[in-house]
């Protein structure tokens, strides 16, 4: 019941491991960590004097 709880709290995030975690698919977790490292460059960087060195890794 409590973990039940805990992931309705945590939303897509929560449904994502109770995925993985009950379908054995581990290998989803690196994938999903550099699409938010990414994402999260992508973001950051996007008005800053780095956006013209990240263009160049792409």
């Amino acid at each position: 019941m409590a973990f039940e709880e805990s992931r309705e709290k945590l939303g897509i995030i929560g449904e994502l491991w109770a995925f993985m975690r009950v379908r054995k698919k581990w290998w989803l977790g690196p994938i999903v960590v550099m699409l938010a490292l990414l994402g999260l460059l992508v973001i950051f960087t996007q008005g800053s004097a780095v956006a013209p060195f990240i263009y160049t890794l792409f």
